[in-house]
């Protein structure tokens, strides 16, 4: 008696595509949509691990609640990055900042070697989401 093991072969990598495919095609089951009370007192706090920069109207750079010049800035991440290769930076922006000044830090960011970057943003109240619709 001989097993033919060819057609096994066969079976088995069109059920591996079939389960890929499936799963590539499963959706996203999302919740529904609640206002969420917001507390007015709440600070945001940084774990220490992370470096946070905050980008005003002006251009001007700050780091927690100090602005730094930009080649403090760089000596700053610079230092972080020799202490700890996978720091993370976090950048956020005002509103109204100009595009080019986040270009400007995020690209010394980059220069003082740091691979971890992240951009803050808030969602952002379109007329009727507040009420619900």
């Amino acid at each position: 008696m001989r097993i033919e093991i060819i057609p096994l072969i066969d079976i088995m990598f069109f059920l591996l595509a079939s389960f890929i495919m499936v799963s590539l095609n499963m959706t996203k089951i999302e919740n529904i949509q609640v206002d969420v009370p917001s507390a007015m007192e709440a600070q945001r706090e940084f774990p220490p691990d992370l470096v946070h920069i905050a980008v005003d109207k002006s251009g001007d750079a700050w780091i927690g609640k100090q602005p730094i010049s930009r080649p403090d800035l760089y000596t700053v991440l610079t230092n972080r990055f020799h202490q700890d290769p996978l720091v993370t930076v976090y950048i956020a922006g005002a509103a109204d900042a100009h595009h080019g000044d986040m270009v400007a830090i995020l690209n010394f960011v980059r220069m003082a070697g740091i691979q971890k970057i992240s951009f803050i943003a808030t969602l952002a109240q379109t007329p009727g989401s507040a009420s619900g619709k």
